[in-house]
């Protein structure tokens, strides 16, 4: 079983990796918040020669990625966003790990400082399967985008599509381009992804 979700999650981190690496120019500057085993940032600098520096609080992750010889600090995320100044990296990449904070409207607008842009993933919580699935058996959705039970997952603050938005037009902040990937995340959503998209991935900056 092990074996099966750390090749869905190597997969799920190409649809991630492709989508980014189309925004990202050559020789910028990147940092990956959770950065976890570091396998973005590797591979935007064999592709890109990015500048990469990651931060995750999992050691075990922080390990992995060191032996990949990737910049990575042990830490949290919001210390490690004030050490450094303003518009200190080009791009700042939030994948997936938003639902994990507690304090992830703070982390956005310090990333929004520290970088000029940012790239942030998450599973659409509002996708159609999962809101059937509370509708007809009252319990979250087990596919390919909900792929663990509750007892074997991390816990998890769902974000939707629509709640993100909300969320940017009441902080000021400009949505720049949007990704939107199905249940499959693998083919793209051209329509209604708040209820279509399994996957989304906005590239957002500050309002100028």
């Amino acid at each position: 079983m092990s074996g099966n979700k750390n090749i869905k999650s190597l997969s799920k981190r190409k649809v991630e990796l492709k989508a980014i690496s189309e925004w990202v120019a050559a020789g910028e500057k990147v940092l990956d918040l959770g950065c976890g085993r570091g396998i973005l940032l590797d591979e935007l600098s064999r592709q890109k020669k990015i500048y990469g520096v990651g931060v995750d609080s999992d050691f075990e992750k922080i390990a992995r990625a060191i032996k990949r010889g990737v910049n990575v600090y042990h830490g949290d995320i919001l210390d490690m966003l004030s050490a450094f100044g303003d518009d200190s990296f080009d791009w700042i990449v939030c994948s997936r790990t938003l639902p994990e904070l507690e304090n992830a409207r703070e982390v956005v607008m310090e990333a929004l400082r520290v970088g000029r842009r940012v790239a942030v993933g998450f599973v659409n919580h509002a996708y159609w399967r999962n809101r059937l699935s509370y509708a007809l058996r009252g319990e979250r959705v087990l596919n390919e985008v909900f792929a663990s039970k509750w007892d074997d997952s991390r816990p998890m603050n769902p974000i939707c599509v629509n709640s993100f938005k909300e969320f940017c037009q009441n902080n000021d902040i400009r949505i720049l381009r949007t990704h939107f990937l199905r249940g499959d995340w693998e083919t793209p959503c051209r329509f209604a992804p708040n209820l279509l998209a399994g996957y989304a991935i906005f590239e957002i900056s500050r309002e100028k």
